[in-house]
């Protein structure tokens, strides 16, 4: 089994405990220290439940309307920083000496949110409840706001970039570099996510031009020069028709109202646009009575 299969497995055993431990009666409470410190071995990172999923299981209990759903209450707290079978938290009263490191979470800029404890009592209105264990490992601010996914990034309305060609004249030679080139601005957008106002920042990382005849497309990372400093160019082998399109893809990072953090989104999004119909002409030279930029124009020119 590979080391997600086993992490996925630990979280999906947790959350069936925790479910398993609300549905049950407390019978004895040796018998449910039981059942949490089988899952829980001696390592305290051995509480391997993310801190979204312990929210959710939080926010779950805060909606139900169950009478039952009173018998137990959700609070974050510390971590005492002991090792033991079991781990603790101050609201279980004072911790044991120091031993080892709880692994306190480094969030950097971010707010640091402790683990979520979970307590219970037999019935509804009953005064003696049982001590806290743990339910997540708790994380920073940062992880219990939503995330902009790669789908919801590419839905936003990014604007393409202007393809920009040189000469621009309605047509270009064959066998001459035609020069392409394209503005790299960054982007700023403004989204919403389930109530949660969203900075974004999208910015080009990769330009692919189609020239539309067959030869390979160019990519490049960069954005391109005028003449004389061109680096992105193509030279038409042929006279006819063709159109150049740009497809430019983006690399984006967001800020969630209420956080410092910025994240990187998981995927890119794409731009295309395409240039208007030009010729591609093949010219020979040949000598002229008088300048071809005489009015009238000779005829021979």
């Amino acid at each position: 089994m590979t080391r997600l299969s086993v992490a996925l497995a630990r979280t999906m055993a947790l959350v069936f405990a925790a479910v398993l431990i609300a549905t049950l009666p407390t019978a004895a409470q040796a018998k449910r220290e039981h059942l949490v410190g089988a899952l829980v071995s001696e390592d305290q990172s051995a509480v391997d439940v993310n801190v979204q999923v312990g929210e959710a299981e939080r926010l779950a209990h805060e909606a139900s309307t169950d009478p039952e759903a009173s018998r137990f209450e959700y609070q974050r707290a510390p971590l005492c920083n002991v090792n033991s079978a079991v781990p603790t938290t101050p609201l279980n009263g004072q911790c044991p000496p120091a031993s080892g490191d709880a692994g306190p979470n480094d969030c950097g800029e971010d707010a640091v949110v402790d683990p979520l404890w979970k307590r219970e009592r037999s019935t509804p209105t009953s005064v003696d409840w049982s001590p806290w264990w743990q339910v997540d490992r708790g994380g920073c601010a940062a992880d219990l706001l939503p995330v902009l996914t790669a789908e919801e990034f590419r839905r936003l309305p990014l604007t393409a970039p202007a393809l920009t060609m040189q000469p621009d004249r309605g047509w270009v030679l064959v066998n001459i570099e035609t020069i392409v080139m394209t503005d790299p601005a960054e982007q700023n957008l403004r989204t919403e996510l389930l109530g949660h106002g969203i900075d974004v920042v999208a910015t080009p990382t990769r330009y692919r031009y189609d020239f539309g005849d067959d030869l390979d497309p160019l990519i490049t990372t960069s954005p391109g020069h005028p003449w004389p400093d061109h680096d992105t160019f193509h030279i038409y082998m042929r006279p006819g028709t063709r159109e150049i399109t740009l497809t430019t893809t983006w690399k984006g990072r967001y800020r969630v109202d209420g956080s410092p953090v910025w994240r990187d989104v998981d995927g890119t999004a794409q731009t295309s646009t395409t240039s208007a119909p030009f010729e591609v002409q093949e010219r020979r030279s040949h000598l002229v009575s008088n300048l071809c930029t005489d009015i009238p124009q000779p005829d021979d020119c």
